[in-house]
């Protein structure tokens, strides 16, 4: 198995887990709706992080960038 393959792995499971746990919360609110919203909310944050850490971005200080950071 790869490096790359295992990554995804690693960030499959994280997600699968965010989803059941916005289930969980939407179940305890009484709308599952709000829960995946949320869920797929958090999980695109997730991905956005995973992968600038992956690609060894994060903390690189470029003076020239002014967007915003995670």
């Amino acid at each position: 198995m790869t490096q790359r393959q295992r990554g995804r792995r690693f960030w499959v499971i994280g997600t699968v887990l965010l989803f059941v746990g916005g289930i969980l919360f939407g179940l305890i609110l009484q709308n599952v709706w709000i829960g995946l919203v949320l869920a797929a909310a958090i999980s695109i944050g997730w991905l956005i992080a995973y992968e600038s850490r992956r690609g060894r971005n994060e903390g690189i200080y470029d003076r020239d960038d002014d967007g915003a950071q995670l």
